[in-house]
């Protein structure tokens, strides 16, 4: 059995990660500097975070490698610098996890090209699926326990994602997300329900909902998908309360206690594995693994309860 299958059959609730890139700006990453050569620059720093996660009681960790396809790495001048930085980025992860001593699973992360795919902007498919791949065969190659797809906003372009992991390999789990940040749908007009049919039938074994503009929306997504495809193991990565610009970054006002408010609701809502996204530290995931206390280990019902929608971020 890999460590996928003991995640899902060991039952309960399962806890992602937190932030890497508000960690990073914490440990001195400059804005508009590369995320991703960190991982060759400073891996001691990067998997110091991934260690901090860890000890809070995280389940799976994402590698540092959200920007790590060509078109957001050429941003920086590093487009021919994809494998080496994924590599790296999954080396880092899978120490600091081996380390743990605990069966903590890794994930090949996986962002937003950061165009826009064709007819509407000048990306095309197949580029795309070709850049993803590169990315993709870094990350599986190096011994990634899943993939995770996130923060997306169109379907096309999700779908080129998927496609290229799928030219790497058939069989590697695969999670995908998307950020309903617009009213409840994702800035390209999808809205759930679309978006849990489209990547059930894609073959992603978990998908569900991260970033966006705090715990209250993730918990409004989790809710549609789950009346929607009632089986489906749905995912909650949530940032930690509403973003504002200040000084210059973005600045989250959901502390550790609503953070924790979150876990145990959208658990309550029917979401399986559960993290926090922008904003969100260690502090935040050890409060969360503590509301979720036993939910973790016990196994979970078939039917979510229904828990009162949070008021701590509206």
């Amino acid at each position: 059995m890999n460590r996928w299958e003991a995640l899902v059959e060991k039952g309960g609730l399962a806890l992602a990660d937190g932030a890497m890139g508000t960690m990073l700006f914490d440990q001195g990453l400059e804005s508009g500097g590369s995320p991703e050569l960190w991982n060759i620059e400073h891996p001691d720093r990067v998997g110091a975070i991934h260690r901090g996660y860890l000890d809070a009681g995280a389940d799976l960790i994402l590698t540092n490698t959200f920007g790590g396809n060509r078109f957001r790495l050429a941003l920086h001048g590093l487009e021919g610098r994809v494998e080496e930085l994924n590599r790296a980025g999954s080396r880092i992860a899978r120490e600091a996890a081996v380390a743990s001593g605990r069966e903590t699973l890794v994930a090949g992360d996986i962002g937003p090209s950061g165009g826009i795919l064709e007819p509407l902007g000048d990306l095309a498919f197949e580029a795309a699926v070709t850049g993803f791949a590169e990315q993709a065969r870094a990350l599986i190659e190096d011994g990634v326990d899943v993939m995770w797809i996130e923060t997306m906003s169109d379907l096309e372009e999700i779908r080129a994602a998927i496609e290229g992991v799928r030219r790497i390999s058939h069989t590697i789990p695969l999670i995908a997300s998307m950020t309903f940040d617009t009213r409840g749908y994702t800035m390209m007009g999808v809205s759930p329900e679309q978006a849990v049919d489209a990547l059930l039938g894609w073959g992603a074994a978990a998908v569900g909902g991260n970033c966006g503009n705090g715990p209250q929306e993730i918990l409004d997504v989790i809710e549609k998908m789950r009346r929607r495809a009632p089986q489906a193991r749905l995912v909650a990565k949530a940032n930690a309360g509403v973003p504002a610009w200040k000084n210059g970054r973005a600045a989250y006002g959901a502390g550790p206690e609503e953070m924790a408010a979150y876990a145990s609701a959208v658990g309550e809502r029917g979401a399986w594995l559960i993290g926090a996204c922008c904003g969100s530290t260690p502090t935040h995931l050890r409060a969360m693994a503590d509301a979720l206390g036993e939910r973790l280990t016990v196994p979970a019902g078939n039917t979510p309860a229904q828990s009162q929608t949070l008021g701590t971020n509206r």
